[in-house]
């Protein structure tokens, strides 16, 4: 058990509390719980009710430490991009390791001469992050540990977020008795989670998160995240119009949207792919009704996205991808493609337990805070560790002392020997 890592991801998205426990052992990574609650008290760009927050963190906390036997004390934060900013530092240091070798004190230095930029009183840091070290001319994005240097030079990204909106997500997850280990941007999280910052090395990728009210529009190139913007229309802004005409609830609408439109389709089948009763009458809606509803505001969509992302296509060779709620969606990256004339393609992480598009930022969280180990030299796993290996024990005390079936069946075949 000496080499298990677990920890605990959060992400507050724009209509729910999304908690995912998971560990690493042996390089692998396995998810351990997955527990998402609905809320309509956060947007993309504000806190509406941080109380009734605070109150679904709780209770994401409670289930999850119901299923493992333990209590999550820690969680790493993944929140809104929401007026997110880049800043730039080129950090020198001189090295001051014995016999000349770099060590993780120097790039701490570096760090530090960083952080002491000035950021407008607006914004909350919250990130930084090394992109690249430098020594004797040559640069390299791996941690130079024990290699030998008079000085070393580390290109430094600040990423800020608007300070109010971070700091009031802050306060929710503490005053649910949670510790924040650290915090990542949503799409900064997604871009680890899809492996993107290595695609973006000589290209540009363009990371759509799009959630149930809004689309954050990530730019990737260089190897770091460059800018983000906000498009306020989501899947449940797609999806408004099938509640407004049917009256279904906006998550069901949400759901149709996701998992019944083909929307790449050009001709749609009058089969129903919905079907609920309202006062005793029986109603339906089919794939043609569902996709002609919708079509209006999908079209608004892809207009908007052509639109912005236009300039940055005619610059550079770039890749799209669609994650978040709207990667679950059919179709849509192939309409997008015609529309940009690049590759789109929709992201659904691969790990068992959590392939679902909504999941990509809460995944991206453990690979984000697992590749700052070697530099903040963090020790913590977000479990009351006690309980979780009374509870692991206790369970495996029980399976040995139960009458399995391998052993009845071993039993019978001794019984017939004799």
């Amino acid at each position: 058990m000496e080499e298990k890592e677990i920890f605990a991801a959060i992400e507050v998205a724009d209509h729910e509390v999304r908690m995912v426990v998971g560990e690493f052992f042996n390089t692998r990574f396995n998810i351990l719980k997955v527990e998402r609650i609905p809320t309509d008290s956060i947007t993309y760009d504000s806190v509406k009710n941080p109380e009734e927050v605070t109150r679904i963190v709780r209770q994401a906390a409670d289930e999850t430490a119901k299923m493992l036997g333990a209590d999550v004390e820690r969680v790493i934060l993944s929140i809104p991009s929401w007026r997110m900013k880049r800043k730039s530092v080129k950090a020198t240091v001189p090295v001051e390791g014995l016999d000349g070798l770099i060590t993780v004190k120097d790039i701490h230095n570096a760090i530090k001469n960083a952080q002491g930029v000035s950021i407008d009183k607006d914004l909350a840091l919250i990130q930084t992050v090394c992109v690249k070290y430098t020594i004797d001319g040559i640069a390299s994005r791996r941690i130079p540990i024990n290699e030998k240097a008079n000085e070393l030079t580390v290109d430094i990204d600040l990423l800020c977020a608007d300070r109010q909106f971070a700091f009031t997500l802050v306060g929710c997850i503490e005053k649910a008795g949670l510790q924040v280990m650290d915090i990542f941007l949503d799409v900064f999280a997604a871009a680890k989670e899809a492996a993107l910052f290595e695609q973006a090395v000589d290209q540009n990728v363009i990371l759509l998160k799009m959630e149930r009210e809004a689309t954050t529009v990530g730019r990737l190139a260089k190897g770091k995240l460059m800018e983000c913007g906000i498009v306020p229309i989501g899947v449940g802004t797609i999806a408004s119009n099938l509640v407004e005409q049917y009256g279904l609830e906006r998550a069901q609408a949400a759901e149709l949207v996701k998992y019944s439109a083909r929307l790449n389709e050009k001709v749609y089948s009058d089969n129903p792919v919905y079907i609920w009763s309202e006062e005793g009458n029986a109603k339906k809606i089919t794939e043609k009704e569902l996709c002609e509803c919708i079509q209006p505001a999908v079209e608004e969509w892809l207009s908007d996205m052509e639109k912005l992302l236009s300039g940055i296509l005619q610059a550079a060779p770039t890749t799209v991808k669609i994650t978040g709620e709207g990667g679950e969606m059919q179709g849509l990256n192939e309409l997008l493609q015609k529309r940009l004339n690049c590759e789109v393609r929709n992201y659904i992480p691969e790990t068992l337990g959590g392939r679902n598009a909504g999941m990509t930022s809460c995944l991206g969280l453990f690979y984000a805070y697992k590749d700052k180990l070697p530099i903040t030299g963090y020790k913590d796993n977000s479990l009351d560790m006690d309980a979780f290996m009374k509870s692991v024990s206790y369970r495996e005390r029980k399976e040995d002392q139960e009458d399995t079936l391998t052993k009845k069946l071993k039993g019978m075949f001794g019984n017939t020997k004799k």
